[in-house]
């Protein structure tokens, strides 16, 4: 499982028009499941996505999480961020889950951070979705579950 972490001032997401996810300050993120994720891929990007350290803490820029900061998570699913680059111009997607095993896992990942009391708001799996997001810092983050230390 590989996420595109943003820590945002605001972030929304829409889908033929209307909003279907939105959260003020926070993290928006796109998640990506791998086809060889599991269950252990999901409790450890759940734990990562609430009790990454990015936010502000008076002068400290990388103190508290997002619990911490009263701020909730966008979780937007994007096959796209396991996409291989390395050769050819055309991105291979090979290492995406389908949705048969993408859609379960992702809404495993939701639920697991919904137990935490973070709000959670999302997008709509498998759709056509336009993000928009206010980039804080700018700060980005990547986290893979399968280059967990």
């Amino acid at each position: 499982m590989i996420a595109v972490i943003q820590r945002v001032t605001a972030a929304k997401v829409e889908v033929a028009g209307q909003i279907v996810g939105q959260i003020g300050h926070g993290l928006a993120v796109l998640l990506s499941v791998h086809r060889d994720d599991t269950p252990e891929d999901v409790a450890w990007m759940a734990g990562k996505l609430t009790s990454l350290r990015i936010f502000r803490n008076g002068d400290k820029h990388f103190d508290i999480d997002v619990k911490e900061a009263g701020g909730g998570i966008l979780l937007v699913s994007n096959f796209t961020v396991s996409a291989a680059t390395k050769r050819g111009r055309r991105p291979s997607f090979d290492a995406a889950a389908g949705g048969e095993k993408g859609q379960p896992l992702f809404d495993a990942v939701v639920a697991a951070v919904k137990t935490t009391g973070v709000p959670v708001a999302t997008g709509q799996f498998g759709a056509d979705m336009l993000v928009t997001l206010s980039n804080d810092g700018p700060a980005t983050f990547i986290a893979d579950s399968r280059a967990a230390d």
